[in-house]
């Protein structure tokens, strides 16, 4: 299984990558979103932490995690490659009064030394390491971390409706899995312990509209024969209750969270 996730990955079969601009353009919406979802309380629980130490959020999103993290720690380094996502951050902070959260405009090929991120207690990569070569990028997380390192990746075709993608043409397990990077882990040494965590999706639209774009962001490069057969699994699917569409499944997916103590 490690050598076909790594033949899926060297053939470009596996997630694709998300630019700047597709961040930017999407920082609102999945903000809004993700932090209306249990994720980032079932991360948080996990975590073993103390009130005078750092914390290291790297590809912080609009804070999922670092903005419930504030409370409980001395101060947060908030980087990310969208400007959109860090403005999300920093009104987040003034609306809930934190001052503990400084943002930087950053991203995991950049020199770290040169960004001022510096080093911290623990480091956290949630839902946000590629999956090509991710192995210098998992270095420079841990070389930021004097204590513990947090990374969440997908379980089998994560927050995908396998369903919807299959019919439309495209191969859903070829975005990679945990599995992947728990190997990659262990070829470089690190014994990680292993959680898995469940996470429900929307699933009711007041309109069949509605329901079509909020598949789009599942279909990156989405072409119109594509959304064609979007369209198509979404009236065969859809049903009406409580004046609302739904699709007749539960929308779930599961993370699996990685962490490791530094020795």
């Amino acid at each position: 299984m490690k050598g076909e996730f790594r033949q899926q990955i060297k053939e470009g079969q596996a997630m694709p990558h998300r630019d700047r601009e597709y961040w930017d353009g999407r920082a609102q919406s999945f903000s809004n979103y993700a932090i209306h979802t249990p994720y980032s309380e079932s991360f948080l629980k996990l975590m073993d932490l103390r009130p005078d130490w750092t914390v290291l959020d790297m590809a912080c999103g609009g804070g999922t995690l670092a903005i419930p993290l504030a409370p409980k720690v001395k101060r947060i380094t908030a980087v990310d490659f969208s400007r959109n996502m860090l403005s999300i951050v920093e009104q987040r902070c003034r609306e809930h009064g934190i001052a503990n959260i400084d943002t930087i405009l950053g991203q995991w090929a950049d020199d770290w030394d040169s960004l001022g991120i510096g080093e911290h207690d623990v480091a956290i990569a949630s839902r946000s390491l590629p999956f090509e070569d991710a192995s210098p990028y998992i270095k420079k997380l841990d070389r930021a971390a004097r204590r513990q390192v947090y990374i969440s990746v997908p379980v089998g075709s994560g927050p995908i409706d396998a369903a919807l993608y299959t019919f439309a043409g495209r191969d859903p397990y070829r975005s990679g899995d945990y599995i992947h990077f728990y190997h990659l882990l262990y070829d470089m040494g690190i014994r990680a312990n292993v959680v898995l965590i469940k996470e429900a999706h929307r699933n009711r639209w007041k309109t069949h509209e509605e329901a079509l774009e909020d598949q789009r962001w599942m279909f990156h490069g989405m072409t119109s024969s594509e959304e064609e057969l979007v369209q198509r699994y979404l009236r065969q699917h859809l049903i009406r209750r409580e004046d609302v569409w739904q699709l007749p499944y539960e929308r779930t997916c599961y993370w699996a969270v990685m962490w490791w103590i530094k020795e």
